[in-house]
């Protein structure tokens, strides 16, 4: 059974994603809902269906696409995920435009609220249940495949470097051939986990395919909780993206996907943390001798004046 976070939270951080592929209809549902959100917490069915030019049946439709029973829950998951914005003193009308002659000092404005909103909107739909299961198998494992390509191959690097650190049999594959082969190795008790934004990375899709005919657990990381590659996983992450000028999508997805493996990751560790605590500690004395010692603060810089 394929376990997917990411369904009763992060609402708007999925209609951001999920809307612009909608049908017709059900997208111009979700750009009203985007547009005033506090609004639309407080439409009725009909209120909603008025103002964004449907019907209240293309209204019920539109809920139950994004996993809820009908219009009343969609409701409750709008006011939930606004009120909890507006206690965290969001901004739920940011604007991701850059243009060629604006100040660093706005910029930076802009891309951090961008990657602040996109790391809240994945927390808020993160489902705990799901990293203790990812985690306890990771734990166990014989052996962990992480596969990604692109920017996704960033965060999955990153996540094998973490998990090998503290003595997890970890492989990250950079070749697609590579990872099936070493994916049709895999045994039940094993886990290998996908990474694409988009969940349609064929090469990805195919190695998760492969690694889940062998029984491994499948674990995939993705934008689009109804993509291919979350399809053939038994367990999905989703992750939320607010692009900005300059960085489309695919590239704004790191840092979300970098709090969910790092939650996976901590999740491992306390799991393991005898053999953890002393893994840490050789690899730091380990390598402590290519640090440049620190500096004495009571060494005077420049030439010695004394005589």
């Amino acid at each position: 059974m394929t376990t997917v976070t990411g369904e009763s939270g992060g609402l708007l951080g999925r209609l951001r994603i999920e809307g612009p592929r909608m049908p017709e209809a059900l997208a111009r549902i979700a750009e009203t809902i985007l547009a005033d959100p506090e609004t639309a917490a407080n439409a009725s069915i009909v209120d909603l269906a008025e103002r964004s030019g449907t019907s209240t049946a293309t209204v019920t439709r539109f809920s139950r696409t994004l996993g809820f029973k009908g219009y009343a829950n969609l409701r409750v998951a709008i006011a939930t995920e606004t009120g909890r914005a507006e206690q965290a003193r969001w901004e739920t009308d940011i604007s991701g435009d850059i243009a060629p002659g604006d100040p660093l000092t706005d910029v930076l404005g802009v891309v951090t609220a961008a990657d602040t909103r996109a790391i809240q909107d994945t927390a808020a739909g993160l489902d705990m249940s799901s990293v203790d299961r990812v985690a306890d198998a990771i734990a166990g494992a014989r052996r962990v495949e992480i596969f990604g390509l692109g920017s996704s191959g960033t965060s999955a690097r990153e996540m094998a470097f973490r998990l090998e650190r503290i003595r997890v049999p970890v492989w990250h594959r950079v070749d697609s051939h590579t990872a099936l082969t070493n994916a049709a190795l895999l045994l039940p008790g094993d886990v290998a986990i996908g990474l694409s934004h988009s969940g349609r990375t064929r090469e990805v899709i195919e190695t998760l395919a492969e690694a889940a005919d062998h029984g491994a657990l499948t674990v995939a990381l993705t934008s689009y909780s109804r993509s291919p590659l979350a399809e053939v996983a038994d367990v999905v992450f989703t992750t939320a993206v607010q692009e900005t000028t300059f960085r489309l999508a695919a590239l704004s997805a790191l840092h979300s996907q970098l709090l969910v493996l790092d939650m996976i990751y901590v999740a491992v560790a306390q799991r393991t943390y005898e053999r953890t605590a002393e893994a840490l500690e050789l690899t730091v004395r380990a390598v402590d001798a290519h640090r440049l010692p620190e500096k004495n603060p009571t060494r005077h810089r420049g030439r010695n004046r004394n005589p």
